[in-house]
């Protein structure tokens, strides 16, 4: 489309999102009036909101529209899963300069709307607002399915740690984009446009996960909520945890031990998740660690010994471009 958002007007902007939408059997009312109205059979509804502010989160000469919309998606789609929830539906919050392109956010709604058919969700409302950086508002929703939520709180001494997804792979890709590179495209496309297993969250609740997150900020740091809120040490062995071989390779040539991107990096929303001994895991799910009692304070430890590198803090010293 021609034009910038401003020729284009708010009425007119919206009918051009929502006209791009598509909708689910949870959907019970869509776009168009005061509010969505949204089925959930289980009686609770699980509800959690991220956003994504340009220069910090995306960078335009980085990722397309299309390619912020998967991540935003992605992102909060994820965060509904590993609480052992199925996602349902998000809303959409929308900042955008009056002389941005029309064609910016109608491929960012494209990109939100095809991340939520990836996960069984729909896009069912939201505003815009007229500002001076383009900043996206995502509020998703989830059902429980009769399933207890599976908190950061529940992990207990003898528990396994197990993982799901890509580690690192967006924190590489970030080390490339910042070199000015645009390959390996993998690890490039793994930050622009995260994969996470949303199915495998419910699938872990059902399973009889003690505790679960995605990995938003990092494996350690993540980790780090599950100790905090479980009053547990976990320990983590390095030679468990997948190092692909085109990793080690990035590592080489930028210098960086590539450990650091698997363990501190986030955006690959991979779930990690505790689980009794006795579980059976499916072969997707692979174990990295133990939970053990805390010898002094909740805290992840990697082959037994303290991991010093943080990961990621919006008000942190490292809290810098995360785009």
């Amino acid at each position: 489309m021609k034009g910038t958002v401003g020729e284009l007007g708010e009425f007119g902007l919206i009918k051009e999102l929502t006209s791009r939408l598509t909708s689910t059997p949870a959907v019970r009312l869509g776009p168009g009036d005061d509010a969505a109205v949204v089925a959930a059979p289980d009686r609770r509804v699980v509800a959690s909101t991220d956003i994504l502010l340009e220069g910090r989160h995306f960078r335009r000469d980085w990722s397309t529209a299309y390619d912020v919309g998967r991540k935003a998606a992605a992102q909060n789609l994820a965060d509904i899963a590993a609480m052992g929830a199925v996602p349902t539906a998000i809303l959409l919050g929308l900042v955008v300069p009056a002389e941005l392109p029309a064609s910016w956010p109608i491929e960012l709604m494209d990109g939100l709307r095809d991340e939520c058919q990836v996960a069984g969700a729909a896009v069912v409302g939201g505003d815009v607002v007229r500002g001076d950086t383009i900043t996206v508002s995502i509020t998703a929703l989830g059902d429980l399915r009769n399933h207890e939520p599976v908190t950061r709180a529940g992990a207990q001494p003898g528990d396994v740690v197990a993982v799901t997804g890509w580690l690192g792979w967006s924190a590489a890709g970030h080390a490339v984009l910042s070199r000015g590179f645009r390959s390996p495209r993998a690890f490039v496309e793994a930050h622009r446009r995260p994969e996470p297993p949303y199915h495998a969250g419910p699938a872990a609740a059902g399973l009889g996960a003690t505790a679960m997150t995605d990995v938003s900020d990092g494996l350690i740091a993540d980790l780090g909520h599950i100790a905090e809120a479980s009053k547990v040490r976990i320990d983590i062995r390095s030679g468990d945890v997948d190092v692909p071989t085109q990793m080690n390779d990035i590592g080489q040539a930028v210098g960086v031990d590539p450990l650091q991107w698997v363990l501190n990096g986030g955006e690959d929303h991979a779930i990690v998740a505790t689980f009794p001994q006795d579980v059976k895991l499916p072969a997707r799910w692979k174990v990295i660690g133990e939970i053990l009692n805390p010898s002094a304070q909740p805290q992840v430890t990697v082959d037994g010994a303290p991991w010093t590198s943080k990961g990621w803090d919006h008000f942190g010293e490292n809290g810098g471009d995360d785009a």
